[in-house]
Order: C-alpha cells, then sequence, then structure tokens
C-alpha cells in the first residue's frame, strides 16, 4: 500500500475491492508504528466505518450498509477464518438458505469449526460457531460471494447436520421444512446423501429418509438399507424414548413433526 492518511483508508480500500484488511495492513499504508495505529482505527470503528468481527483483522462498511454497522456475513466470514487459520464451514439454517431453503430464514450466521470458537457480534450481524467432529471429512462446495467465496456443506451434507442437530435449527418442524423444500427443488441427490453418511450420521440419514418418505414424493428405496443396519433411534434425538417404531426406517417417533405449508 502507498502511504494514506488514515481516515480516509476505508473508502481507498473500498475504492480499490479490498473487503477487508489487517491492523499491520493499516499501519504500513498509514506509515506509522503498528502501536500507533489502533486509536485511528478505533475512531474509523466509532464512526460507523469499520468494525473488527476478529482481533487485529477489520472490515471496510461501504456506505450502502453503514445503518448495519457492518456488512452481511457472507462478505468477510471465509476471510476472517483464515485470518484466524480455522478450519470451518457454512453449515445448518445458513447453509441451508445458500442451497435455497428461504422458508427457515435464521437470526444468525452458523459456522461450524473442528474446536470452541466464542460467537460474535457486530452491528446487525451475528455469527454463531457449533463444533462438528470429524469436520474435515464432511462434504462441502465453494459459493462465490461478492467478496470472494464461502466454504459451505454440500446440501446433503446439510440436511445431515440438522437432523443430527435440530435444536440448533429451532426444532423438527423447522428441520423438516428444510428438508422438504431442499428436495422439492431438487437440490438433494440421493446418491450423494448415502455418500456422505458415516457411522456417525445413519440416526440422521434415518430422519432425513423418514422426512422424506412422510412429506415428498422422492424416491427413497436407495436409503433403506443404511437405515435399518442397527437398532432404532430416536426420531426427536432430544425427545423421551417411547413412541412406536418405524420399523422401515429404524426409528422410535418420540415427537410429531409437522413441516411448514
Amino acid at each position: 500500500m502507498a502511504h494514506t492518511m488514515l481516515r480516509d483508508l476505508p473508502d481507498r480500500l473500498l475504492s480499490e475491492g479490498t473487503s477487508w484488511f489487517t491492523a499491520r495492513e493499516a499501519a504500513d499504508a498509514a506509515g506509522v508504528p503498528l502501536a500507533h495505529v489502533y486509536p485511528g482505527l478505533k475512531r474509523l470503528a466509532d464512526r460507523g466505518q469499520i468494525f473488527s468481527p476478529a482481533r487485529g483483522f477489520y472490515v471496510p462498511i461501504p456506505p450502502e450498509f453503514r445503518t448495519w454497522g457492518s456488512v452481511p456475513a457472507t462478505h468477510f466470514v471465509d476471510a476472517m477464518m483464515r485470518h484466524l487459520d480455522r478450519r470451518y464451514y457454512v453449515g445448518l439454517l445458513s447453509a441451508a438458505e445458500l442451497h435455497g431453503a428461504a422458508h427457515q430464514r435464521p437470526q444468525v450466521f452458523q459456522v461450524m469449526v473442528e474446536r470452541p470458537l466464542a460467537d460474535r457480534r457486530n452491528g446487525r450481524t451475528r455469527l454463531s460457531f457449533h463444533v462438528r467432529s470429524r469436520l474435515a471429512e464432511v462434504p462441502t462446495e465453494q459459493l462465490t460471494t461478492p467478496t470472494g467465496y464461502l466454504v459451505v456443506s454440500t446440501p446433503e451434507a446439510t440436511v445431515l447436520d440438522l437432523t443430527s442437530r435440530p435444536a440448533d435449527a429451532g426444532g423438527l418442524d423447522n428441520v423438516a421444512t428444510v428438508v422438504v423444500e431442499l428436495a422439492e427443488e431438487g437440490t438433494l441427490d440421493i446418491a450423494a446423501l448415502v455418500a456422505a453418511t458415516d457411522s456417525s450420521t445413519v440416526s440422521a440419514l434415518r430422519r432425513v429418509g423418514w422426512m422424506l418418505d412422510r412429506f415428498t414424493a422422492v424416491d427413497v428405496s436407495g436409503l433403506r438399507g443404511l437405515a435399518t443396519a442397527s437398532a432404532p433411534t430416536m426420531l426427536d434425538p432430544h425427545g423421551g424414548r417411547r413412541g412406536p417404531i418405524n420399523t422401515g426406517w429404524g426409528l422410535i417417533v418420540n415427537s410429531s413433526v409437522e413441516p411448514e405449508a
């Protein structure tokens, strides 16, 4: 960067198409020692020109988002996670929305990580982090954003995550709504769903299969072999153990489920 006044830095970066910067880069741009740059960055943040979702990492706010006090999470999460040197993927309801399931728009942006990471809020943008074991094995894809890309769970991995942890998605009714919506839009692939399933997600696959079988016209015959290979599990993983057994899906139906119409 050529030297510039710190107060002019956000607008300059935006004009150059730069969507984030570090404290070190700001110090170099202004030609000042690193320790001297922080008061100026705080003033820029107080004026709503930048925000900092992680230590030493800053995002300039374009004029159209300054009433937010931030920018949409899709604009900076990938860069922030690379800055933190943390493996991640966008998951749960946030991934479902990116794949076209708009009925259950989340109030927070949900990110899956290998180790605990504190949730954070900047203006209107809220990030919620959820620990996922064997994260590197989860099928993902890259989706293009206005500022780069995001790592997002595939539609199939998304519904497996949702049915594994419905409490993080507003409950089984919300999860069923997403599963049905993705299925009806042709987004879910049965073969890919089988391929995404491992020993830790067989129970989740059973729930997905049950929902598809009950609420859609999707041919789910390819799922039944995996679904009935072991002892029954709960439809609602957080519910009681009482309920009729659905032998076709290896589930104890311990909860009523009704997707949104």
